[in-house]
């Protein structure tokens, strides 16, 4: 077995300047990623891939490598992590390493945790599975949610829905935003996921959308609620 990490950490944010090396509860925000997946010990490889020497170089600080820079073709703001994860498999190929398996991580994920990835590695393992991801439940049931009509007024979405108990409406899951595991063959062949999605349910005070300022707060809020419940 032969896994490798890739956490995707480009230098451009609009919203938080430098937010994937913004210090985040004493340390950058990449820290949190880099230290969860070398401590979980699952992985033969942690790298970043990032266009951005700083990005670069705070990375090797906290452990991971960084053995070349992302291209300009997928530094750009129409890339997809798709792109991102082939490349960086590529660049891999070239140097003559393969992987079995790999987990794509992000740069501001201050809630992942070692034993999630080795849970994550754990199920990708089985072979029954294209990939595993963390998810969390809908707060709100999206079946009851309003759009505006061409007049501008509230309207529901569902109608049919409107009058429906919440505990009677289907659990509707979104992604956490943590990470991402795949076999590696499957990934390539498909270029991208096709095949069963393994859930891992978190609950909603592990998980936080980190868009902008307001985000990055209350995600301070809820990681130093986690470590005082911790104690």
């Amino acid at each position: 077995m032969s896994a490798i990490a890739i956490i995707t950490a480009r230098g451009g944010s609009k919203r938080i300047p430098r937010k994937n090396i913004k210090d985040f509860l004493g340390k950058p925000i990449i820290a949190y990623s880099i230290e969860a997946a070398i401590s979980s010990g699952v992985f033969d490889e942690v790298m970043v891939s990032t266009d951005d020497e700083e990005i670069a170089e705070i990375a090797r600080k906290y452990g991971a490598k960084v053995p070349f820079m992302r291209s300009e073709k997928t530094s750009n703001d129409f890339a997809t992590t798709n792109d991102v994860l082939l490349e960086v498999l590529e660049e891999y190929e070239k140097r003559g390493m393969n992987f079995e398996y790999m987990a794509c991580l992000y740069p501001t994920n201050p809630f992942i945790t070692s034993q999630k990835l080795i849970e994550a590695m754990n199920i990708i393992e089985s072979g029954n599975y294209a990939e595993v991801l963390p998810v969390v439940q809908f707060s709100f049931p999206p079946q009851r949610g309003y759009v505006l009509d061409e007049d501008g007024y509230l309207k529901y979405k569902w109608e049919e829905y409107s009058n429906s108990r919440s505990q009677d409406l289907e659990k509707i899951f979104h992604d956490a935003g943590q990470f991402y595991f795949y076999s590696v063959e499957s990934y390539i062949q498909n270029k991208g996921v096709k095949g069963k999605v393994f859930p891992i349910e978190c609950s909603e005070y592990e998980v936080q959308d980190i868009d902008n300022e307001t985000d990055w707060k209350m995600a301070e809020i809820k990681v130093r609620y986690i470590r005082e419940i911790m104690k």
